[in-house]
C-alpha cells in the first residue's frame, strides 16, 4: 500500500525530451543542480515515487515535487533557474557591447592602448564597472604578447650562434650587446599586430624599424677591464634663458673600457 499524497499527474516524455534529459543527467560539465533535476524527471517518468527519487539523487521530497510541476508546465525550459529578483542592471547589453567595441576596435587619441580610466571617461561607465567587464570578458589592453615571423632558412642556425656567444663565449672574446635607444617606444613594427580580442591579448612582433641612436647595454669580457671616463664640451645637458639668471651647462661624457 502506497504511503503519502497521491500523484495528481504522471509525467510522459517524448523521444526528444528523453534523449536531452539523458544527456543532461550524464553530463560532467553542466551545473550539478541541472543534472540532478534531469535525473529526477527521468526517474519520475519511469514511475518511481517522489520519496524514492529523493533518496536516490539526494534531493528533498518537496523539491522533487516542485521540479515535477515545473517540468509539467514548462517542459525542458522549466528545469533552468528562473531570473532572480533584485536590482535591475544599470547597463544593458548594447552599452556593454559599445564598451567592448571601443576597446577592441579603436585607439585613444593620446595613448597606445586603453586603460580603465580612459574607457570610463569615454563611455561614461564607472571605473569599477569597467574593471569588472574587463575581468568578465578577459580583456587586457595593457598587455601584449610577442611573436616572431622569419623567412630566413638559416634562422635557427643564426639564433644558436648568437645565443652560444653568451652561454659559452670563446677565449678572449668580446661580446657587445647593442640595442635601440632606451625608453623609446617602438611604434613601427615590421609585422602587422595581431588585434586584441576577448580572452587573449594583443600580439606584436619583436622586430621594428629602428629610429634614433643606439645604446650599448652590455659588453662582457673574459678578463678584467679598466674604464676611463672623460668629460668634454659639446653636448647640451641643460639650457635656460639668460634673463632667468641661470647658466647653461654643456658637456659630453665619454667612457673608455680597455
Amino acid at each position: 500500500m502506497s504511503i503519502g499524497r497521491p500523484r495528481t499527474f504522471a509525467l510522459t516524455l517524448s523521444d526528444v525530451e528523453r534523449t536531452q534529459l539523458h544527456e543532461w543527467a550524464a553530463s560532467r560539465s553542466l551545473p550539478h543542480a541541472l543534472v540532478q533535476r534531469a535525473q529526477a524527471i527521468l526517474l519520475s517518468a519511469d514511475g518511481l515515487a517522489n520519496t524514492e527519487v529523493a533518496k536516490r539523487i539526494g534531493l528533498s521530497h518537496p523539491m522533487v515535487g516542485h521540479w515535477r510541476r515545473r517540468f509539467q508546465h514548462e517542459r525542458l525550459a522549466g528545469l533552468y533557474d528562473a531570473p532572480r529578483p533584485g536590482r535591475p542592471r544599470t547597463h544593458d547589453d548594447d552599452e556593454v557591447a559599445r564598451l567592448l567595441r571601443t576597446v577592441l576596435k579603436t585607439t585613444p587619441a593620446n595613448a597606445t592602448h586603453w586603460s580603465v580610466r580612459s574607457v570610463a571617461t569615454q563611455t561614461g561607465i564607472s571605473k569599477s564597472t569597467v574593471q569588472r567587464y574587463f575581468a568578465l570578458f578577459g580583456v587586457q589592453p595593457h598587455r601584449t604578447k610577442g611573436f616572431v615571423l622569419s623567412t630566413d632558412p638559416f634562422f635557427v642556425e643564426k639564433v644558436r650562434d648568437v645565443v652560444g656567444l653568451y652561454l659559452n663565449p670563446p677565449e678572449n672574446a668580446l661580446v657587445l650587446s647593442v640595442d635601440e635607444k632606451s625608453q623609446i617606444q617602438a611604434l613601427e613594427r615590421t609585422q602587422p599586430n595581431l588585434p586584441l580580442g576577448l580572452g587573449y591579448v594583443e600580439g606584436i612582433t619583436h622586430g621594428y624599424t629602428r629610429h634614433g641612436t643606439t645604446t650599448l647595454f652590455a659588453a662582457p669580457m673574459s678578463r678584467p677591464a679598466t674604464c676611463s671616463r672623460s668629460v668634454s664640451a659639446g653636448t647640451a645637458i641643460r639650457s635656460s634663458s639668460p634673463s632667468s639668471g641661470t647658466s647653461t651647462r654643456t658637456s659630453q661624457h665619454t667612457s673608455t673600457c680597455i
